[in-house]
């Protein structure tokens, strides 16, 4: 029997329940996005053929904006809030109507949270519509009671916790509204690319990420090196590496894959292709502090690269 590869957050150590129910929930959301992005086996063959390790610097999530009912970073941040993490730094995506903010845990080496939202009432009014009648359906919110239960897991038996992680899960799995019709999304897509990806993909992880900084072998030690390997694999690359030589952080990223996604035609259920997830790799150097003059490893995210990574779930239709 073929051994699946350690995951990317085996290496990571936690000192109580929380950061044990992180690593966790994380374990659980790579095992879905591994299972539906074969480039990763690709990558994991190359890490263990190399001798690398490889850890997981940040996962991504997209949401539509929204009031009533309240969607977007505010509420799908909460998951992780609860658990210790907190805001670092925001972003404005002018062009594609997004925001986003990123999230950091006070153990460093846990793997960040990038959350994006599409401010939905700059899109025309045909897509608003679209996304509006989507969000109507969608279901009750976490309780508040779900955060306390997070924020208070040392008081918690091994039973619950295991609950609760499956509750977390579902949350991230589980398409948050009906299934869209077809014709929704094909034209909510010539708007919006990205409103549409939300409407069949939900809260799913968009992408996780290597780290090169963690390959620690001559072979794989930075982005062009590990690009190049991942290529003669046969794996498809963005063109471009984000971040020339020397920059403080570099990005690149495999393709999306395409997976089918359920939608409604004609009353009935049936299923289409469409962009899911892509993995991406990245490189975090050097920078020094402007004010305290210290040389730091950048931990934060560049807005130009970022708005041209999600483009990457782009599809022709």
């Amino acid at each position: 029997m073929t051994q699946i590869p350690l995951g990317p957050h085996h290496a990571l150590h936690s000192k109580n329940a929380s950061e044990r129910f992180i690593l966790n929930l994380f374990d659980r959301l790579w095992e879905k996005f591994r299972s539906r992005v074969s480039y990763v086996n690709n990558y994991e063959k190359l890490v263990q053929a190399s001798g690398a390790s490889f850890f997981n610097d940040h996962i991504a999530l997209r949401t539509f904006c929204s009031q009533n009912p309240l969607a977007g970073i505010s509420s799908t941040s909460r998951i992780f809030e609860a658990l210790g993490y907190r805001g670092a730094d925001c972003y404005n995506f002018e062009d594609k109507h997004l925001s986003a903010i990123y999230f950091q845990h006070p153990q460093p080496s846990f793997p960040k949270v990038f959350i994006s939202e599409l401010r939905t009432w700059e899109l025309k009014p045909s897509s608003k519509h679209i996304i509006h009648g989507a969000l109507k359906t969608h279901r009750t919110n976490l309780p508040e009671s779900f955060l306390t239960d997070l924020h208070h897991l040392e008081t918690k038996s091994e039973s619950s916790r295991a609950s609760l992680l499956e509750e977390a899960v579902e949350f991230f799995h589980e398409l948050p509204w009906h299934l869209p019709e077809k014709s929704d999304l094909l034209e909510l897509n010539l708007d919006s690319q990205y409103a549409a990806w939300v409407l069949v993909h939900g809260y799913n992880v968009n992408h996780f990420t290597s780290l090169i900084n963690s390959h620690k072998v001559p072979a794989l030690d930075d982005i062009e090196k590990t690009t190049d390997a991942l290529l003669k694999a046969g794996v498809p690359m963005k063109k471009e590496i984000e971040g020339a030589r020397g920059s403080k952080l570099r990005q690149t990223a495999t393709e999306a894959v395409l997976i089918d996604v359920p939608v409604l035609e004609n009353g009935k259920m049936t299923k289409i292709p469409w962009t899911y997830a892509y993995f991406e790799l990245a490189q975090r150097d050097t920078y020094k502090d402007p004010v305290t003059g210290k040389v730091l490893r950048y931990e934060g995210f560049l807005g130009q690269q970022a708005t041209n990574l999600f483009d990457m779930t782009k599809i022709a239709t």
